[in-house]
This record gives structure tokens, sequence and C-alpha cells, in this order.
């Protein structure tokens, strides 16, 4: 299924004591590049986030924002430096002795000094935070994915219709090709004529004439494979696979390489007209094409 390079998806859920909102959008990019914010606390999650979205996006600019909050009350510990807090007490005493006055040191004053103390929170369980993360990546991924292939379909059909008028210009190059080689022999006949002054023409080497101006005129090869390349074109947004714009991609370059060919060699100007309007067409599908996956 073709899927759109755009996307956005939403989602919170609250969990094993943690409420975890995570919010992701895509859009177009040549290869998958992949932005995360979520706090630093957590950083070592980005990892498994990251190989959450690679199983499921081959493409585009992928931002995932993920806010991680403690709802549960948590286990908090004092942990009491007692060296540090002898050392104050000696220095305080000894600077009190030094400048002779009374050393009224309560037990309070010394813990209110720098880096006696410390609170911290108990080490949290990353298994348990993750199993709330990759819930709400999931469902967040879901929105944008749907959302992606949603605007994939009007994409592959708009794609659709304008290769099948491509196709059907193509047809019209092979019916006016055989054409021009007749009014090019036409053409020469009645100049020869006019140059001789007389109704007397080699037809041996007017048949010659006409048949080096068609060899180098034809485009048969090149119709034949801008036929070929459309139908792939078609089998490729019909199929199931995930990821096909690379794919689509390279076949517009080479139809564009191919209607290049033709308008190199089109003497005629119906068929200079028609090989414009299917490179105008090409033109829009490569356009479409920047936001296929």
């Amino acid at each position: 299924m073709v899927k759109s390079m755009t996307g956005f998806g939403k989602t919170q859920i609250t969990d094993q004591g943690y409420e975890v909102s995570c919010e992701i959008k895509g859009v177009n990019h040549r290869f998958l590049d992949f932005h995360c914010r979520l706090p630093r606390r957590y950083a070592a999650l980005e990892e498994p986030i990251k190989s959450q979205i690679k199983n499921r996006i081959a493409r585009g600019r992928i931002e995932v924002t993920v806010n991680i909050d403690k709802i549960e009350d948590s286990q908090r510990t004092i942990k009491v430096d007692k060296g540090l807090a002898i050392a104050y007490y000696k220095s305080l005493k000894d600077l009190a002795e030094y400048l002779n006055i009374s050393p009224e040191i309560k037990l309070l004053d010394v813990f209110r000094l720098p880096d006696v103390f410390t609170l911290t929170d108990a080490e949290e369980d990353l298994d348990r935070v993750w199993m709330v993360v990759e819930k709400a990546l999931d469902q967040a991924l879901e929105s944008m994915i749907d959302m992606r292939s949603r605007e994939g379909l009007y994409l592959a059909a708009d794609i659709q219709k304008r290769n099948q008028d491509i196709l059907s210009k193509v047809e019209r190059l092979e019916e006016r090709s055989p054409e021009v080689n007749k009014e090019y022999q036409d053409k020469l006949r009645i100049r020869i004529v006019e140059l001789l002054e007389q109704d007397i023409v080699d037809e041996t080497r007017l048949l010659q004439e006409v048949a080096i101006f068609a060899d180098k005129a034809s485009v048969t090869e090149e119709i034949v494979r801008l036929k070929s390349h459309s139908k792939q074109l078609d089998d490729l947004l019909k199929q199931d696979e995930e990821a096909v714009g690379r794919k689509c991609d390279f076949l517009i370059q080479e139809m564009f390489r191919e209607i290049n060919t033709v308008a190199s060699k089109a003497n005629d100007i119906e068929m200079s007209q028609i090989v414009v309007d299917i490179k105008a067409e090409l033109e829009k599908i490569r356009e479409q094409l920047q936001n296929i996956e």
C-alpha cells in the first residue's frame, strides 16, 4: 500500500505509576531521519524508541517527543556524609578558639552546611518505564501511519490518473510516427519535382532517403520502454509492498530519459507538442513522489 511520508500521531497513557504522552510528526525526506526528545534521565530509552520506529517506517523525517511524569509518591532517602560533618565541626571549633569566641555549634547548624547531606530518589526500573512508553509509542505510531495511509491513497490515485494520461499520449506518438514518415516522403517527392521542374522521380533513391529518415526518426524502442515503465509504475502503486517511493522515482527518471530521446528525434510539430505534454505530466508525478514513502 502506498503511504505518504506526512503524518501525525499523539497519545497519552497512565499506567504503572507513570503518565506518558507521546507525539510523532512525519514529513518527507530522502531517507529515514530520526529525531527524539525525551527527559534527560530517560535518555537510555532513545535507542528502543528508534528501533520501534525503524520497524514500522522506511522513509521520512520523524520527530518523536516523549514526556514522562511519575505520579506515584517516590521513595526518597537521605545520605549523610559523616566525615564531612566532623570536618566542618572541627574546623568551626578551631576557628572559635582562634577568635576567642564561644563555639555554640548545634547539630542543625552542621546539617545545613553544603554537601553534608544529599536527598536522592529511589532508583527507577527502566524496564517498567519502557512498558508504558512502548504502549504510548505504539498507539501514536498507529495513528500517524493511519494518516499516512489515507493520504497515500489520494496520492496513488492522482499518480495513476496521470500515468494513464501519459500512456494514452505515448500511444498517440506511436500512431503518429508512421504518418510522419509518409508525410516526409510526400514532401520530398514534391520538392524533387519542383527542383527538376518535371514529374520524374527516381523512386529507388527516394525510398532510400525515406528509409534513412525513418531510421533516424524511429522512436519504436523508446515507445516500447515507455509503455513498459508505465505498466511497472501502475503495478507498484497497486501492490502491498510497504515502501515504493524510491522504485517509482527511478521509473519516472527512466521515463524522462526515454521521452527526452523522443524529443531529440521528433521532426514533427504534433509529436513535439505531445512530448511537451508528457514531460509536464511526468514532472507533476515526480513532485507527488517526493512525499511517498
